[in-house]
This record gives structure tokens, sequence and C-alpha cells, in this order.
């Protein structure tokens, strides 16, 4: 009789003991529905800025500039000279020109002249005789 107690009883066991096959179903879920939030916020209530724009005086310029390059090792030779007062404005620039002479212009602007000038050269035009470059001599 032990035997037939302990098989009835492992048949119990085995049969509590098993898997029932699971059924699963997901859940329902409600469709998504968004609506953003309505701002509420409102301006702040500060005063308007009492800002005005600048104002400048209108004062005409009034300078003088002037600068002089002579470098002998490498030829350079040029400057320029220019004052100003108000709508009134002078001045000259030079420059050494390759050939020797000196390049030299003088201008002015006056109100509604625009700018005039007048160019001149000082020096005579220099070419040195042709030398043609020595030819190769392969030994």
């Amino acid at each position: 009789m032990f035997s037939k107690v302990s098989v009835l009883v492992a048949f119990a066991v085995a049969v509590a003991a098993r898997p029932e096959t699971p059924s699963y179903s997901p859940p329902a879920h409600p469709a998504p529905s968004y609506s953003p939030p309505s701002p509420s916020y409102s301006a702040p209530t500060h005063p308007s800025p009492s800002y005005s724009a600048p104002t400048y005086n209108d004062v005409p310029a009034r300078y003088y500039n002037q600068y002089a390059v002579n470098d002998e090792y490498s030829g350079n030779n040029y400057g320029h000279q220019e004052d100003r007062d108000g709508y009134k404005t002078q001045g000259t620039y030079y420059v050494q020109l390759p050939d020797g002479r000196l390049q030299k212009v003088t201008y002015y602007v006056d109100g509604e002249s625009g700018y005039v000038a007048e160019v001149t050269y000082e020096g005579e035009a220099q070419y040195p005789a042709y030398q043609p470059a020595p030819s190769p001599s392969y030994a």
C-alpha cells in the first residue's frame, strides 16, 4: 500500500507543479492624446525705457599726417603728406619710379570742386643698355 500512496502523492505533486499554458493578452492602452498647455504668463508691467539716440556735434575734421620711406638698399623712396581743415584738404605724395624719375602728385579738395591733382616728374628717365644673358656652356 505504501507504494500506491507514494505513486499517488508523486502524481499529485507532478500535476500541481505542471505549468499551465499561459494565456497572455497585452493590457489595453487608451489612444494617445496630447494637447499642449496654454501659456499662462503676462508681460511684465515695467515702464518703457526712456532712451533717445545720442546726439553728436557736427565738428569738421582737422588733422595733419605725414610719412616718408627712403631705403637705399631696396631703392624704395616714397612718401605722403596731407593737411585737412574742415572740408578743405591738400597734400602731396611721391614715388621713385624704376626709370630713375621721381613722380610727384600735388592735390587739393575744396567743397564742390572734388579731387584736383597735378602730376609732375623730376629727373630724366634712364634705361640701361641691353645686356644679353650669357649662354650656358657645358663641358
